[in-house]
This record gives C-alpha cells, sequence and structure tokens, in this order.
C-alpha cells in the first residue's frame, strides 16, 4: 500500500475592499484607537460589502491559491470551508463555491470549529488525501464576522473582521514529497467552557442568526495555556522540537495572545508571522490569510516548517505542523 504526503501547492487570501479602521470605530462606540490598539494590535479590519457572501470571499482566494499552485479548478476533487458565517443553513458553502469555482466533480463539505476551523479542515483534507481518497484539495476559511457582532458592544466589535484564505494541498507519494508535506496535526475541543464565547442564537434555539458574544478575560487565559500544550504535542508527534520550527504561524486573535504564547513556548518572536493588525481576528480566515501574506512577501520560503494553531468557540483548538 502506496503512503502519502499531502503537499502545499499554494496559498491566496483575500480581504475586502471596505477598511473600518480604529479612528473609524471611535465614532460608532465608546472606543479610541490608542485603547484598542494597546489590548489587541489591531489597527484596522475588512469589512464585506453589501451582497457580498463568504462564498463569494471564499472563491476569490482559491482562485488565487490555485494561480499559486499552478493547477486549474478541474484538478481539485475535494473542498473543505472552515467558517462559522456559512452563506445558508443550508447548502454547505463548500458547495457554493465549489460551484463558483466550475467544479463538477468530487466532494464539497463545511467543517465548524469557529476560529480553530481551518487547523480542522487541515486535518480532515490530510487524512482524506493520506488515505488516497482524493487527489488535490481546496482547504479554505473564511468568514464574514462582521453580520454576527453586536456594533454597540465595544468590547468584541472592536476584534473582528472578514476575509478569506485558502491552500491547495495535493497528494503525493511520500518518496516524491521527500520532507515535504503535514508532519503532524494535534486537535483538542471541550465542551464545558462553551460559555466563553459563543453567537446567541441559533436554527433549533432562537430561529435567530444571533450576534456573537465573548468573556475576553477567561477566553485570553485558556487560550494561552491550552495553545502552548497543544503545540508542544504537535511538535512532539513529528518528533522535532519548537527549535526546529521556521515560522509560526498562529490564529490572528490578539497580539498580546501571540506574543504570550511564543513566549511560554521559548519561540524567538522574529519567527512569528503577524497579521492582526491589518485584518484584526477573522476567525477560520486568519491563518491562511497570515500563511499567504508570509509566503506573497517571501518569508516562507519552499523546505520550510511552518507551525499553525487556533483556538476557538466550543472551546476548540489545534495545531499542525506542515514543511511547505
Amino acid at each position: 500500500m502506496n503512503e502519502y504526503a499531502s503537499v502545499v501547492r499554494g496559498v491566496g487570501g483575500y480581504l475586502p475592499e471596505k477598511v473600518l479602521t480604529n479612528d473609524d470605530l471611535a465614532r460608532m462606540v465608546d472606543t479610541t484607537d490608542e485603547w484598542i490598539t494597546a489590548r489587541t494590535g489591531i489597527k484596522k479590519r475588512h469589512i464585506a460589502a453589501d451582497g457580498e457572501a463568504t462564498s463569494d470571499l471564499a472563491a476569490i482566494a482559491s482562485k488565487r491559491a490555485l494561480k499559486a499552485a499552478g493547477v486549474k479548478a478541474d484538478d481539485i476533487d475535494l473542498i473543505i470551508v472552515a467558517t462559522a458565517t456559512p452563506d445558508h443553513t443550508f447548502p454547505a458553502t463548500a458547495t457554493i463555491v465549489q460551484n463558483k469555482l466550475g467544479i463538477t466533480r468530487g466532494a464539497a463539505f463545511d467543517v465548524q470549529a469557529v476560529c480553530s476551523g481551518f487547523v480542522y479542515a487541515i486535518a480532515t483534507a490530510d487524512n482524506f488525501l493520506a488515505r488516497g481518497q482524493f487527489e488535490r484539495a481546496l482547504v479554505i476559511g473564511a468568514e464574514t464576522f462582521s453580520r454576527i457582532l453586536d456594533w454597540s458592544d465595544r468590547s468584541t466589535c472592536v476584534l473582528f473582521g472578514d476575509g478569506a484564505g485558502a491552500i491547495v494541498l495535493e497528494r503525493q507519494d511520500k518518496k516524491v514529497a521527500g520532507e515535504r508535506g503535514v508532519k503532524s496535526v494535534h486537535l483538542r475541543s471541550d465542551g464545558r467552557y462553551k460559555d466563553l464565547l459563543y453567537v446567541d442564537g441559533g436554527p433549533s434555539t432562537t430561529q435567530t442568526v444571533g450576534h456573537l458574544r465573548m468573556v475576553g478575560n477567561q477566553v485570553f487565559k485558556h487560550a494561552v495555556s491550552k495553545i502552548s500544550e497543544s503545540v508542544k504535542a504537535a511538535v512532539e508527534q513529528a518528533g522535532c522540537t519548537i527549535d526546529d520550527v521556521d515560522w509560526f504561524v498562529p490564529h490572528q486573535a490578539n497580539q498580546r495572545i501571540l506574543s504570550a504564547v511564543a513566549e511560554k513556548l521559548g519561540l524567538d518572536e522574529a519567527k512569528v508571522v503577524s497579521t492582526v493588525a491589518e485584518h484584526g481576528n477573522t476567525s477560520a480566515a486568519s491563518v491562511p490569510l497570515a500563511l499567504a501574506a508570509a509566503v506573497d512577501d517571501g518569508r516562507v520560503k519552499p523546505g520550510d516548517l511552518v507551525l499553525i494553531e487556533a483556538i476557538g468557540g466550543g472551546l476548540t483548538w489545534g495545531s499542525a505542523l506542515i514543511r511547505i
């Protein structure tokens, strides 16, 4: 039986044109640029235009990833979209993206693990590819969180933005892939903490979409400890050390969390890819957006060992090591 690796062929990202700065928010709620920057590191966020859906963002990011990978849409036979803000209750946003890309073969479905969604989606795609069930996967994180924010709640509306990122994973024989590919994945969840970060609506409970609610200080505490534990597990599983990691591409939730996790792990902050100032917390989109930015500007190069991680509502969290 052949042994396969899930190899990154290309990445792409997309941010909506509309920009909402901290100063803009200061005219909407009782806050200031200084307050937001000091506590989060965020300077601006992007907001989807009226009529611009999560699938629209995902499709643009996907086309950019396909171009970077040098493959056609028809070469994709698996699409996984990580999102907590789908176009509809059903069908899956992934099937809408599939149609927008003109793909009529293979399978498409969504993964819902909120901010951890992209890590969960990478793990899912890797398992399908490693078992030889699909050839090329388009793994997408896409969100329109602006649609579920309470814009009168200054503790949450300053944190989030909209965007999408995508990655093309290709099944390759391990002899061909060499050291490249997904090296390890560590996923966790604990529903006891669901009330720390949630949306107060849903089809079977309130029959409404609802708004995002968060206990920020508790999320911060759990984020630092749980992410650090997950990273250590993924690194150990891969048979390497933190020092072997070339780039740390974390969920872009809050600059203070990024710095605290790096410090707890003993990671050089020069290895941390941070884009949170530019687009805020884009939930499942934040990791692929940050990775796309680092690949585009030449920081992340072929052969680099990249560590990704995230924590989200549920609570869910996880990490993965990928040799680009």
